[in-house]
């Protein structure tokens, strides 16, 4: 499989205004790919078209070596929206418990994914008491359960201090080392450089695909938002 996601030509529409406009990329297997951009420029929508939820005006989205949404990709791909996806009224462990039924994952795995992300203390809390942050690390718990192939985790770091989200990102590539594929959403430009390659976005169009040092040696800038802002400037010439 060359590669995790191939998406080809992708517009979507909503009310009759484009929000992706002639999308086409590739995600190789096995990478952490970043996909940045601010805030409104189509991300979300991006992301939901990879996991077949969203429904589009042309082009392709080929997921896995399947077209997104098949139903023989449901146990192969995790998705983390930006809403958690767990439920208040039950602790992190009762969450966590039921999810592995579901998934008919081991009993262990739910140990392994709390520490995995740093809540193996927590777990007897109710996540209704819990942090924006820490109910967005119970939802990716969950969802590392049934050890998916490819991750799709819409703005996972949102919320968290400095070093929760550097652990994370340790463990987004610790899953890459063992074979998955991650795309990993953010309008905090400064997280393009934890990941292997980038999908840059603006105004629902991809204006590069790259990795974090070719968009230095591309624009002579260390920094990824003023690397980001001059490549939008020049791409406007």
């Amino acid at each position: 499989m060359n590669s995790a996601i191939e998406i080809d030509h992708l517009q979507v529409s909503r009310g009759g205004t484009p929000v992706l406009r002639g999308v086409t990329a590739k995600v190789p297997p096995g990478e952490v790919a970043g996909l940045l951009g601010p805030s409104g420029c189509g991300k979300t929508t991006l992301m939901r078209a990879v996991v077949g939820v969203q429904k589009v005006a042309s082009g392709t989205v080929n997921v896995l070596g399947l077209p997104a949404g098949s139903p023989a990709l449901r146990p192969r791909v995790g998705y983390v929206t930006q809403a958690p996806s767990v439920y208040a009224d039950l602790t992190i462990q009762e969450n966590l418990r039921y999810f592995a039924r579901v998934l008919n994952a081991p009993a262990v795995r739910v140990d392994e994914v709390l520490a995995a992300v740093d809540l193996a203390r927590s777990g007897s809390r109710l996540v209704g008491t819990l942090s924006g942050g820490q109910r967005s690390r119970v939802s990716l718990a969950a969802v590392l359960l049934g050890r998916p192939e490819l991750l799709v985790l819409d703005e996972p770091t949102v919320g968290l201090d400095p070093v929760l989200r550097r652990d994370l990102w340790g463990l987004f590539h610790r899953l890459a080392d063992d074979g998955a594929t991650l795309l990993v959403s953010s309008h905090v430009m400064d997280e393009a450089a934890r990941c292997d390659s980038l999908l840059l976005m603006r105004e629902g169009e991809l204006i590069a695909q790259t990795t974090p040092d070719e968009l230095r040696a591309q624009t002579g800038e260390r920094e990824m938002d003023a690397a980001f802002l001059k490549l939008i400037e020049g791409s406007a010439q």
